[in-house]
């Protein structure tokens, strides 16, 4: 049969077809893969198991040959974090796939550390473990979340200590996987959801402690961003000293243990009470104090002589008002007579200066009827009606012309 195109007419053999597919996928090789063992089994000696993505959902079956797996120096079970020297192997006759191992290895403590280091440096850089982004916890949290594993110690000595010191508080638990590729995408739907109710004021998640791998689900970004991302304050309580997880870094507050975050969370009623006491005792002794000081105050004012005889004041003044007084009416005696002299004065001036003083003398004034004073015989013709002014009242009179200096 040939190997060019296929038709209808012109198909190829599953031969041909199967030995295309064995030649395309020996010239791929070998590759180096990552990832999680979620099954291990031994038949006759070989190794039959399966290889699962470390975050997306993605698996692979693989096949370790009894040759192989002497050559083997570590052991493995399903669970185990490792790399695998994968060889893509397309059986002709059977028409399947395996992926048959050559070398496996744990991926060292090292290697992860490397990661976190890098991961932490990322974070870091974008700002999210910077100090300013810290919340403080709120005084007496009425509702308190709990991201927990169901019936694990952790959540029991969470709520014994916190209720121990306060009984009225209140809880709202979201249980989630606590290692384990489960881990991460529980615990972020977990602070979600309790992020989102309205009444929890603060969330702890709580762990009680571990080896290493087992808390790496605590470092992984996803939880990581999911924390930075809360509204709600967040406590990590994790109870791992030699290595801190990222949640950690991230967390409004680091707990550690979640005993240690009960009792950094919810006051104790007892101690509160004491200084509720401890402050009405010191309030009291400042308010006394006060009173007292201001008592002295007001003795020591009402004893000075302006308060203890008001009248001396008086007494002392009068003398001296009596004096300003008898000045102020001689001053206006003196002003007055001035005054006076000078009225006459002016009286004298304006009697000296005045045209009734001149009319005094025999003098006239002659007015025309109707109009203005007359200083010319001209001005009044023969007939003219005159008014002559006096000093001692007026005449009306009639012109009869000009007359000569004798007349």
């Amino acid at each position: 049969m040939a190997e060019g195109p296929t038709t209808r007419e012109t198909p190829w053999a599953v031969a041909t077809l199967s030995g295309k597919l064995k030649e395309y996928l020996d010239r791929l090789g070998t590759v180096w893969v990552e990832g999680e063992i979620t099954q291990w089994g031994v038949s006759a000696g070989n190794v039959y198991g399966k290889l699962k993505d470390l975050e997306a959902d993605a698996t692979v079956s693989f096949t370790v040959w009894s040759s192989t797996r002497a050559k083997l120096t570590e052991q493995f079970k399903a669970g185990d974090h490792v790399v695998a020297l994968f060889k893509p192997n397309w059986w002709v006759k059977g028409g399947s796939l395996t992926m048959q191992v050559f070398d496996l290895r744990h991926v060292g403590i090292g290697d992860l550390l490397e990661r976190l280091e890098r991961l932490r440096a990322t974070l870091a850089a974008e700002g999210l473990f910077a100090p300013e982004r810290k919340r403080r916890l709120p005084f007496l949290p009425g509702v308190v979340g709990l991201v927990t594993a169901q019936g694990s110690d952790a959540e029991q000595d969470v709520l014994r200590n916190a209720r121990l010191r306060w009984p009225a508080v209140e809880f709202r638990t979201a249980y989630a996987a606590v290692q384990g590729d489960r881990c991460p995408p529980e615990v972020v739907a977990a602070i979600r959801r309790l992020d989102a109710d309205p009444e929890v004021e603060v969330i702890i998640v709580a762990r009680g402690g571990g080896d290493f791998q087992n808390l790496l689900g605590f470092s992984d970004e996803r939880v990581v961003r999911a924390a930075s991302a809360a509204s709600t304050p967040i406590v990590s309580a994790i109870g791992h000293e030699a290595d801190r997880p990222l949640l950690d870094e991230v967390a409004d507050l680091r707990a550690s243990t979640p005993t240690d975050a009960a009792k950094r969370v919810v006051p104790d009623v007892a101690e509160e009470l004491v200084r509720v006491g401890q402050a009405r005792t010191r309030l009291r002794m400042r308010v006394t104090t006060l009173i007292g000081h201001e008592i002295d105050r007001l003795g020591h004012l009402r004893s000075r002589p302006a308060l203890a005889d008001p009248a001396w004041m008086v007494e002392r003044r009068s003398e001296e008002i009596t004096r300003w007084v008898a000045r102020g009416a001689e001053l206006a005696d003196r002003a007055i007579e001035r005054a006076h002299v000078r009225t006459v004065e002016l009286r004298s001036q304006l009697r000296a200066l005045s045209p009734l003083a001149t009319l005094q003398r025999g003098y006239a004034i002659v007015q025309r009827e109707h109009d203005g004073v007359l200083t010319d015989p001209e001005q009044a013709p023969e007939g003219t009606a005159l008014r002559i002014t006096l000093a001692g009242g007026r005449l009306s009179a009639s012109s009869r012309g000009t007359v000569g200096d004798g007349e």
